[in-house]
């Protein structure tokens, strides 16, 4: 173990947080130790949300679960995206086979890692040491040759120039991704999810929700969501007449347009509107216009005292009936399950 995981692990209390609540687990393995290298220019919000369920757990067990070293190239404070500066615990010299590291980066996530860092993650992983990206962070996985034949991904928004350059590998569009000992998500709050799901592995589902829910996180991590919705995946194709037909989808749930009238009013013909929506959202319109008015029926049973009936009504369902059914396709239970009726 290097250095500086050797210090945090004879200083007990800079791990272990104190909090009003506490969920005590009995038979804690060794502390796992993680590190996150920060790259010029690195993702703020996705570094924050990958160390603090560590904390939290941390916190919650009161016990040290889990350790943390800040990494940079030269042990310098790492420059954000944000224009903030993160101090960094140490250089790349610090890394041992038995940190499992995570690559932390931006926009620039294709660019910013020097031959030097390549050489060492290279070398971190050829000794046994795993490896994950954070948002970016598998494009320099990429560059250091660790991908190929991998699951992976990375943020959506720089998938195309990702493929770009590397056109022989192809990320998926999950938030997360788990291939052996590789962990790699699309950055935000997917990192949250990354982490929750590597607690829940090693210490149950049920402590991983407590984690979850001290993030204010879904309770239940779904690795294998898309990371994005139609509509931010319409504006990425930069086709005006696929986010034209969205938006009319999105004013019109409660009386739904026909197919038909969604074309019109796009003024294609209802053969080109579906051949839009097959090469950009790779389902039909149909699907996403139901999809997205399920979606809404699914937030207003969370949200509102509205009855079954009435939220059918308000999303374009002739009856509750035709609602539950689809309801129940999408998200595995019925509209009363939701509200935990029988």
């Amino acid at each position: 173990m290097p250095e500086k995981p050797r210090a945090a692990a004879r200083n007990r209390l800079a791990l272990i947080p104190e909090g009003a609540f506490s969920y005590p687990i009995d038979r804690p393995g060794p502390t796992r130790w993680f590190g996150f290298l920060l790259l010029p220019e690195f993702t703020l919000l996705a570094f924050s949300s990958a160390i603090d369920p560590l904390r939290i757990a941390n916190q919650l067990a009161g016990k040290p679960l889990y350790g943390w070293l800040v990494l940079s190239e030269d042990g310098q404070p790492g420059p954000a995206s944000a224009g903030l500066e993160i101090s960094a615990q140490a250089g790349l010299e610090a890394l041992d086979p038995g940190v499992h590291l995570f690559v932390c980066s931006g926009n620039r996530g294709t660019e910013v890692a020097t031959d030097r860092a390549l050489a060492a993650i290279r070398k971190h992983s050829r000794f046994g040491g795993a490896v994950g990206g954070i948002c970016t962070g598998a494009a320099t996985l990429a560059r250091a040759g660790l991908l190929d034949g991998k699951r992976f991904t990375l943020h959506w928004e720089n998938q195309p120039g990702f493929t770009e350059a590397f056109p022989d590998l192809e990320p998926s569009s999950t938030r997360v991704e788990r291939d052996g000992t590789l962990l790699t998500c699309g950055g935000g709050s997917a990192a949250t999810d990354m982490m929750v799901d590597i607690i829940a592995a090693d210490y149950g589902r049920d402590f991983a929700i407590a984690v979850a829910d001290m993030c204010l996180n879904a309770p239940a991590p779904a690795p294998d969501r898309e990371q994005r919705s139609s509509i931010a995946k319409a504006i990425s194709s930069r086709n005006a007449r696929l986010l034209h037909v969205l938006r009319s989808m999105y004013a019109h749930i409660e009386e739904p347009l026909t197919l038909d009238g969604l074309a019109e009013n796009a003024g294609i013909s209802r053969r080109q509107l579906e051949r839009l929506f097959r090469l950009f959202l790779k389902e039909s319109p149909a699907t996403t216009y139901r999809n997205i008015r399920l979606d809404r029926a699914h937030s207003l049973l969370a949200e509102t005292d509205m009855s079954v009936m009435e939220i059918a009504l308000a999303t374009g369902f002739s009856d509750v009936a035709l609602l539950a059914r689809h309801y129940k396709a999408r998200f595995g239970q019925t509209p009363y399950g939701k509200r935990g009726k029988k």
